[in-house]
């Protein structure tokens, strides 16, 4: 189905080691929501000055802290020091300590550079971003924090991982040892109450037909529920394909040495995996990714397909 973003609004498309981002520009203010990988940051500078010059960029938005979502906030910070950086309000004052773990970057063995955040976002609030108003709504599942943005007037919604044309993103807490699949549910069912004619997600193209999108994702969660062990298994593969996107080309003993270290994937083979050994699993999830042509051997190298 064709579609017409507003005057204002446009959407950046990005890789999978990035987030998409969304830049809202009046001609007065402007507001970027989500900023991607750290190592992608020349390629976010670019874009935004093609669309603002020697504007500066106000306000920086994120859906959730996943440092693909996240990682070049401090970036942007340095080259606009006077932007101001709203975040969701569950992982506010860890943001403000600076809390690592708490912010999953050391847990699934990724970077994301120091930033600073000004103000919280809460559920429920409606804010104005450079000419368009938001409501912000709750999106537990992929991240127990993570938000919604809908925009009435036009019927846009800014999904993040919660919904992409093919499903979603990885259920976090159900491999954190909590509990999530229920909440993903839920969240797809609001975003079904809020009848969107065009879904922004974080990451793959914009969605227009909404009800195809949202028929793959509740698939895809059921056989997730009924078989726990399949998420797990992707999971860990998501991490290790994260982890060549950004690396591209390593040892593969490199490679093997970050995977056997990384808290996370070491974590879902305890709780799912622990009857094999956990070298030999990882093994076979880097054979699972070579078999699907999203990673090639070359000699003592491991290449990123």
């Amino acid at each position: 189905m064709p579609f017409e973003l507003p005057d204002g609004l446009v959407f950046l498309e990005r890789g999978w080691l990035s987030s998409n981002a969304v830049l809202l520009n009046d001609g007065v203010s402007s507001t970027l929501i989500d900023s991607g990988y750290f190592t992608h940051s020349p390629l976010l500078h670019h874009f935004i000055d093609s669309h603002l010059g020697d504007r500066s960029l106000d306000m920086l938005v994120n859906t959730h802290l996943h440092s693909d979502h996240v990682g070049a906030n401090a970036s942007l910070q340095a080259k606009y020091p006077f932007v101001q950086t709203l975040i969701p309000a569950g992982l506010f004052s860890q943001v403000q300590a600076w809390n690592e773990s708490a912010l999953s970057f050391h847990m699934t063995g990724q970077f994301c550079p120091k930033f600073i955040a000004n103000k919280p976002i809460f559920p429920g609030d409606r804010l104005d971003f450079s000419g368009f108003q938001w409501e912000v709504h709750a999106s537990p599942g992929h991240d127990n924090d993570a938000l919604l943005l809908f925009n009435p007037r036009h019927k846009i919604l800014i999904s993040a991982d919660a919904l992409w044309a093919n499903g979603f993103g990885v259920v976090f807490p159900e491999i954190c040892g909590g509990e999530g699949f229920e909440e993903v549910a839920d969240t797809l069912n609001l975003i079904e109450a809020l009848d969107p004619l065009i879904v922004l997600p974080g990451h793959g193209p914009v969605i227009t037909d909404v009800a195809k999108s949202l028929h793959i994702a509740r698939s895809k969660l059921n056989r997730f529920i009924r078989d726990p062990e399949l998420h797990a298994m992707h999971a860990a593969k998501v991490l290790l394909k994260f982890k060549l996107l950004e690396w591209q080309r390593c040892q593969l003993d490199d490679f093997q040495k970050w995977a056997l270290v990384t808290p996370l994937i070491k974590s879902i083979h305890q709780h799912f995996f622990h009857q094999s050994l956990l070298s030999l699993w990882l093994e076979g999830l880097i054979q699972d990714l070579i078999a699907k042509n999203v990673a090639r051997i070359d000699g003592q190298f491991i290449h990123n397909c």
